[in-house]
C-alpha cells in the first residue's frame, strides 16, 4: 500500500471520468518531462518552463494515441513546484485510458487523493490552511462558500496566525530575558501584558466563532418538509425548487417514501426532503414511509411542518419546527406564515423565514476570515484556551509562564502545518479529490 511521498512520478486525471470536449491529465515528480518525451511527438525537450506545447501522445510502437497540447513545469514551477506536466487532450473515455497505459508504462503511478496538493504544502507552496481551502473552494455549494475558500487559499488565516505568532513571540522573548539573568541578579519584574494578550485572544475568538456559519454556507442544512396527507408539502417542495419534482394529487397518500434533493434557499444549500403525509396508514408500504419521514424529523437542522388551510394554527414549539399554512388563495391571509403555490404568494417568506431560523444562532463578521475546517477551529480554540491558562498563572515563576505562551504557539503552528504528525496529514489529504 503507498502512503504519501514526494518525488516518484505521479499521475491522476484532474477531470471528471465523463465524456467531454476535453480532459486534463496532470503528472508530478522526478524526471517527469524526460519520461514522458519517449512517448510524446513535439517540441517538448526544448520548451521553456509554463510553456504550452502542441504534440501527440503515443504508444511504445509510437503510434498515435491522441493530439493534445502539454504544459511544461520546470521543477521550482507550477502547483506542485516539482518536475511536473499536464496533457489537454480530447474527453473521450477510450482516449483518457489509452494515455494513462501510456504513463504508467513511462513509469508513472497513479496518483493518491490530495497528493498534489500535500506535494505543494511539503514543498512550501501554501501552508496547511491553504491546501485545505483548495479542496473546501472545489466542493463549495454557493457562491459565499466559494469566495470564502478563496480567501483562505490566498492566505487569509495564514496571515492572521502570523501576527499572533509575532505578539506570542515578542511576549516569549521578553520573558527569555528573564530567564538569563541569575536568581541573585537585580532585574526589573516582568509585568502580564494584559492588553496584549486580551487583544490575541479577541481577534482568535472572532475568527473561531466564524465556524458555524462558515459550515452553514459550504455544507448545507437539512430541513424536512412535514405535516399531514394534501397539507401542500409537495407543492410547498416544488415551489422552493422552483421545478415539478414531486407529484402532486388531491388523492391522499400520494408520497409514501421521501423526496430528497439539494437546492439553495436565500444563498444557503439545503438538502431538502419531500416526506409522507403523516396519519395512521393501514397499507404497509405508506406506513413504512411515515416511519422513515419521522426518523428524517428527528435528524433535521429544520421541520418546515405545513398545514392546511383548514387546520388550526399551532403556536411555535419546538425551536427547529416551523408551521406554515398552504393554500393562502383559498383561505385568504391567515396568522402566521402561509403562502399559495398556485399564485406563488408567500413562497418567498416561507424562504426568508427558513433562512432565518437556520441562522438565528449564527454571528458573522466581516472584518476576519472564516474557517470552514473542524481542525482549524479547534486549534484556534487551543491557542485561545493556552493564552487563558497563561492568563490565570500570572504571578507564578518566569519559567511557568514561558511555557503556557510557548503551548500557544505551538497550537498556532499545528494550525498553519509547520508542526504536524504525518498521520494527520494523511488523514487530511485522502479526502480529497483525485488530481488534486
Amino acid at each position: 500500500m503507498f502512503s504519501y511521498t514526494t518525488g516518484d512520478p505521479i499521475y491522476a486525471l484532474a477531470t471528471s471520468y465523463s465524456p467531454s470536449a476535453l480532459a486534463v491529465i496532470r503528472a508530478s515528480g522526478d524526471d517527469s518531462i524526460s519520461l514522458l518525451l519517449p512517448y510524446f511527438k513535439g517540441r517538448l525537450s526544448s520548451a521553456k518552463s509554463n510553456m504550452a506545447v502542441h504534440g501527440y501522445i503515443t504508444d511504445e510502437n509510437g503510434n498515435k494515441v491522441d493530439e493534445v497540447v502539454v504544459i511544461r513545469n520546470d521543477k521550482g514551477h507550477g502547483y506542485t513546484a516539482e518536475e511536473a506536466f499536464e496533457i489537454m487532450s480530447h474527453g473521450s473515455l477510450p482516449v483518457i485510458r489509452a494515455i494513462s497505459r501510456v504513463l504508467e508504462k513511462a513509469g508513472f503511478r497513479k496518483a493518491l487523493k490530495g497528493e498534489f496538493t500535500y506535494r505543494a504544502f511539503m514543498h512550501g507552496r501554501m501552508d496547511l490552511t491553504e491546501a485545505e481551502a483548495v479542496e473546501e473552494l472545489v466542493k463549495a455549494r454557493t457562491g459565499r462558500a466559494g469566495r470564502e475558500a478563496l480567501e483562505r487559499l490566498e492566505g487569509s488565516i495564514r496571515r492572521e496566525a502570523g501576527i499572533a505568532k509575532d505578539e506570542i513571540v515578542n511576549i516569549l522573548a521578553s520573558l527569555e530575558v528573564q530567564l538569563d539573568y541569575g536568581e541573585d541578579e537585580i532585574l526589573e519584574e516582568w509585568e502580564f501584558p494584559h492588553d496584549r494578550v486580551d487583544s490575541i485572544i479577541e481577534r482568535l475568538r472572532t475568527i473561531a466563532s466564524t465556524y458555524k456559519a462558515s459550515r452553514l454556507y459550504s455544507q448545507g442544512a437539512q430541513v424536512v418538509l412535514a405535516g399531514r396527507t394534501n397539507a401542500g408539502k409537495s407543492s410547498l417542495f416544488n415551489a422552493l425548487l422552483k421545478e415539478n419534482r414531486a407529484i402532486v394529487s388531491s388523492e391522499e397518500g400520494t408520497t409514501r417514501d421521501y423526496l430528497e434533493t439539494w437546492a439553495e434557499i436565500e444563498g444557503i444549500p439545503v438538502r431538502l426532503f419531500d416526506t409522507a403525509g403523516l396519519r395512521e396508514a393501514d397499507n404497509l408500504i405508506e406506513a413504512e414511509g411515515i416511519r422513515r419521514s419521522e426518523a428524517l424529523m428527528e435528524e433535521a437542522d429544520l421541520v418546515v411542518y405545513v398545514l392546511d388551510g383548514n387546520e388550526e394554527a399551532k403556536a411555535e414549539g419546538e425551536k427547529k419546527v416551523l408551521y406554515v399554512h398552504s393554500k393562502r388563495d383559498l383561505t385568504g391571509s391567515s396568522e402566521g406564515l402561509s403562502f399559495s403555490s398556485l399564485t406563488g404568494e408567500g413562497i418567498s417568506e416561507v424562504a426568508a423565514a427558513i433562512k432565518e431560523r437556520l441562522t438565528e444562532d449564527i454571528e458573522t463578521y466581516s472584518e476576519v476570515p472564516s474557517v470552514d475546517s473542524e481542525r482549524q477551529k479547534d486549534k484556534l480554540l487551543e491557542t485561545i484556551e493556552a493564552l487563558e491558562d497563561a492568563k490565570r498563572a500570572e504571578g507564578k515563576s518566569v519559567d511557568i509562564m514561558a511555557l503556557y505562551f510557548q503551548a500557544a504557539l505551538s497550537s498556532l503552528s499545528e494550525l498553519t502545518g509547520e508542526v504536524t504528525s504525518d498521520d494527520i496529514l494523511e488523514v487530511l489529504f485522502s479526502s480529497f479529490c483525485l488530481g488534486k
